[in-house]
């Protein structure tokens, strides 16, 4: 919608075609239904760091639409938003619709055809005159054909194939001749090993460090978790995971730090005091100012202490294992729970086939492509709205 928009508004006279029966299927649910369009990042160069070293493809599309202009864009068409922790930016309503409403009075203001319920069957290409390689018409699935002088293709990736994500894309692009880098799901949850992780699902944490080991740490995360059926999602596991999606062949562990704000020697000393407090209780019924309700019989029979014991009782070694539970919560990790959940797909149209300012691809004289379908992906907190906002952006800019 932002690269048809753009286009439009360029001089062009534009067709949207699109798979579903409605525009925006999949924006209405992002950010759980509040849509996360940006982040305030003011750093280029940390923004750009947040996609690793693929950012820097970003640099020329974000610097001429950048986070501050889509805030402007949206609040100049009739959507305020609002800055939360993190820099993540919403819409003052919590409602995504609103995002999608404004790009389809956007379009329709500047005069897109818009053909809804009109999957494409096939991209036809032909040759020019001076023998470089085009697309010559797109073929739709009713049999209608649509010819135009440049095609934009921007049709997400295959994650929540369900909003018609399903990866049409990578087939056509690899028959025009463009390298696909193997599509995997990102930002998706984590499926664990250990059967009494079902005994925590819907337990909400914040404020909490969650990290990735091997024999080492390799990445670590601060803020929100929650626990599932099956595993860990929330935005600290949904970061993780493209880790865990990069290191699939190798036993990884997630460790939580229910605690970070206190070393161990400080912890230690916080439940000393907690213990001398409540000295004559039960163990199992001590640990209420320490953890959420539905953690503490988890960590009661994890920590091997009797739960019955009193706690004048409990030794010192005792002690110290319940301060590494308490930093060190461990789980291993099974796998990643797939394209079903997953807020982004990580690989797509390599990059280097692109040219970075305009979009257009290398390969194909009248071909863009923009947003998902790139190998190109971030971690949560707007970030991946804002790439696919300023990829749309310039293939629509590249046009008149």
């Amino acid at each position: 919608m932002m690269a048809a928009g753009r286009s439009a508004e360029r001089g062009a006279s534009v067709v949207l075609v699109e798979k579903n029966d409605r525009l925006g299927a999949k924006l209405l649910i992002t950010g759980k239904g509040r849509c996360n369009i940006t982040n305030t990042e003011e750093d280029l160069n940390k923004f750009l760091s947040a996609f690793g070293k693929k950012g820097k493809f970003l640099r020329h599309s974000l610097k001429r639409f950048s986070n501050s202009k889509v805030v402007d864009f949206f609040n100049t068409h009739g959507c305020k938003t609002v800055a939360e922790r993190g820099g993540r930016v919403f819409p003052e309503s919590n409602r995504a619709q609103d995002v999608a409403a404004v790009l389809a009075r956007y379009i329709k203001k500047q005069g897109v055809v818009v053909k809804c319920s009109s999957p494409v069957k096939s991209v036809i290409t032909g040759t020019k005159e001076d023998h470089s390689k085009c697309i010559e018409k797109i073929v739709l699935h009713n049999k209608e054909e649509i010819c135009a002088q440049n095609i934009i293709i921007a049709t997400g990736g295959k994650s929540y194939p369900r909003t018609g994500s399903s990866g049409d894309a990578y087939l056509w692009l690899k028959k025009l001749g463009h390298t696909i880098v193997e599509p995997k799901p990102a930002l998706t949850p984590i499926i664990c090993k250990e059967p009494w992780v079902k005994k925590l699902e819907g337990l909400s944490l914040k404020n909490v460090e969650v990290s990735l080991w091997e024999k080492k740490r390799i990445t670590s995360y601060f803020g929100e978790a929650l626990f599932t059926g099956n595993g860990l999602s929330g935005p600290t596991v949904l970061n993780l995971s493209n880790a865990i999606g990069q290191n699939e062949k190798r036993v990884l562990k997630v460790r939580i730090d229910f605690k970070p704000a206190l070393d161990h020697p400080t912890l230690d000393k916080r439940i000393q005091r907690d213990f001398l407090a409540q000295k004559n209780r039960q163990f199992k019924n001590c640990l209420h100012m320490l953890l959420p309700r539905k953690l503490i019989p988890v960590i009661v029979d994890l920590s091997g202490i009797d739960p019955d014991k009193r706690i004048n009782e409990i030794t010192r070694k005792e002690r110290k294992h319940l301060v590494m539970l308490f930093k060190e919560f461990e789980l291993s990790v099974k796998g990643l729970v797939g394209f079903e959940k997953a807020i982004i797909t990580a690989g797509g149209v390599d990059l280097s086939e692109i040219n970075p300012k305009t979009m257009q691809s290398k390969l194909v004289d009248n071909l863009y492509v923009a947003g998902e379908v790139l190998d190109l992906d971030g971690p949560t907190g707007g970030y991946n709205l804002q790439a696919a906002w300023s990829t749309g952006f310039a293939a629509g800019d590249a046009q008149q």
